[in-house]
């Protein structure tokens, strides 16, 4: 079965949604369909690289990047943000609760994103965080770094190896679940790009001398360290970068709509385990 034949298929079950003029029924919507399509294309892509790979990015699939991409990963630089995040996690408030009160060991980033239906909402891991410090009388944390990203950095280290298990199913999650498939699969800005055209039928291929990582994976290392930044950031900086760079309206980090395209990125990778915090170029 060709690469093409496969790619057709996932546009059939992933992007037929983003050409209806209103949003389908929640008994037409089927995120597990939808993953299952999106795996067997990147399979069928990539037939050499083992399912929990596709976690390490462009390095599943790219020898030569993967050998200087280890090589920094003896001496990480998200260290010195792990090793932060884990002495704010055990500060306690000013009411004395702390972390621990809202998530336990901390060991919780394989359930994030998760639809909140009395909140009727997506929550991320970091905009958990702050409703955390909000419900015990403390002020918000700067979203896209600082303390807030130290934080997210230290829990995804204690949660690497446990598999991502994100829940679709109310009609309420199904909705937000559909916005994030239309907001990825939605062409934009001056390059009339949208992110699958980078990296579904983009994946592998090189913009200039970077090789475009695959979609399947890409969500289970962040918070990430990148060289080209200096410093470590959300998923939800490098979403709005990457809308700039097209050209493309961007919003302030944890807006919904980049935590409706987060919920549909993670539910993609379901099952894979998660390997943040993570150092990319």
């Amino acid at each position: 079965m060709s690469r093409r034949f496969l790619f057709a298929r996932v546009v059939l079950a992933c992007c037929v949604a983003v050409l209806a003029p209103a949003q389908p029924a929640a008994a037409e919507i089927d995120p597990e369909a939808d993953r299952k399509a999106f795996v067997r294309y990147f399979h069928s892509a990539f037939p050499n690289v083992p399912p929990d790979d596709y976690i390490n990015g462009v390095y599943a699939i790219d020898r030569q990047s993967r050998e200087q991409w280890e090589a920094i990963e003896e001496f990480p630089p998200y260290e010195e943000s792990v090793e932060k995040g884990e002495e704010l996690y055990d500060i306690p408030f000013a009411n004395g609760k702390g972390y621990a009160d809202c998530f336990g060991d901390g060991a919780v980033r394989h359930r994030y994103p998760f639809y909140d239906e009395a909140a009727g909402e997506v929550i991320t891991l970091e905009y958990d965080i702050n409703r955390c410090r909000a419900a015990n009388g403390e002020k918000p944390l700067k979203w896209e770094r600082g303390d807030l990203v130290h934080l997210s950095a230290y829990m995804a280290f204690v949660s690497r190896g446990k598999r991502l298990d994100i829940k679709a199913e109310s009609e309420g999650a199904l909705a937000a679940y559909e916005r994030g498939k239309r907001f990825y699969y939605t062409k934009r800005g001056y390059l009339n790009n949208s992110c699958s055209t980078c990296h579904v039928q983009g994946a592998g291929r090189r913009v200039r001398t970077e090789v475009l990582h695959p979609a399947l994976g890409e969500i289970t290392h962040w918070p990430n360290f990148r060289l080209k930044w200096g410093h470590i950031a959300t998923l939800h900086k490098r979403i709005s970068r990457c809308h700039r760079d097209q050209g493309a309206k961007r919003f302030q980090a944890q807006h919904p709509s980049y935590r409706e395209v987060e919920y549909f990125m993670t539910y993609m990778s379901n099952g894979l385990p998660v390997n943040g915090p993570g150092v990319r170029k």
